[in-house]
Order: C-alpha cells, then sequence, then structure tokens
C-alpha cells in the first residue's frame, strides 16, 4: 500500500513527535511514513450522476478496474457515491506529480478506460475537475495499511 501513517509534508516538520501526541494508548512508538517525501497532488472529478443512474455509474468503473493502477506516479484511486441525497459522485486520485497525471491523460490505457463514455454516451450529467497539493495525510490504527 503506498502510506499507512501520518505523513508531514512541511519542511522540518518532526514526524516522530507529532504522531507521538495523537497516538491512542497502546498504538505503539513505530510511525509508518510515505514512500516519497514530496507533495502529492489529489484530482477530482465532481461528477452529477442521477440517483437512477448510480449502479450503471458504479458499473463503467468496475469494467476498467486497475487500468490505472500501472501508470507512473499513481498513488491511489477511490470512487465515492454519496450516502444522502445528493447526486455528486467523486473520482478520486492522487498523483506523485502534475506531470504524471498529465501522462496519464494522454495515456492508451486512460483512452481505452474512457472509451464507453464516447460509445455510449456520459453517465453524468455535468462534471468538475478539483486539483489540491497534499500536505498532510493521517491515517488511525484501524485506517488503510
Amino acid at each position: 500500500m503506498w502510506w499507512s501513517g501520518i505523513v508531514l509534508t512541511t519542511p522540518g516538520a518532526s514526524v516522530r513527535r507529532r504522531a507521538a501526541a495523537h497516538q491512542p494508548e497502546g498504538w505503539g512508538r513505530t510511525v509508518p511514513r510515505c514512500h516519497h517525501a514530496g507533495v502529492s497532488i489529489v484530482k477530482i472529478n465532481a461528477i452529477t450522476v442521477p440517483r437512477d443512474r448510480f449502479a450503471e455509474f458504479e458499473q463503467r468503473f468496475a469494467t476498467r478496474a486497475g487500468r490505472v493502477s500501472g501508470a507512473d506516479g499513481f498513488e491511489r484511486f477511490q470512487l465515492l457515491r454519496p450516502n444522502d441525497d445528493r447526486e455528486l459522485c467523486l473520482v478520486v486520485t492522487q498523483w506523485r506529480s502534475e506531470a504524471d497525471f498529465s501522462a496519464w491523460l494522454r495515456s492508451a490505457d486512460f483512452a481505452a478506460g474512457h472509451a464507453q463514455h464516447r460509445t455510449d454516451g456520459p453517465v453524468g450529467t455535468a462534471s468538475e475537475v478539483w486539483s489540491f497539493d497534499v500536505l498532510e495525510t493521517e491515517v488511525g490504527r484501524d485506517g488503510l495499511g
């Protein structure tokens, strides 16, 4: 897995001291670290999907599962479906750098993964891409590791 603990990317920050102050009793002293010290980027595709098409939306992602995981610089993927009355699904990817993300957009795997969108039309009615820098990550003892 790409990470399993607290990651501070602020230069000079003491990961061990910060982590020790927030660890539950008995969690141990070892602080897992990220596989690199650079600032990762997160791209979020916020897609408006009518509730009656959620299953189709999920199925399209299931059929292309694994395509992105081999991309250079790829770190993480999550597909989020609202559990309230919203119709906004989020496709969250994390990358080592903007250049890695841009290379993925130009790749044959990206084109193949989005072929159904071109042939069958979109499931969503609107979308917007958001971009963020990862400044800090903290994972609890029961989190992904």
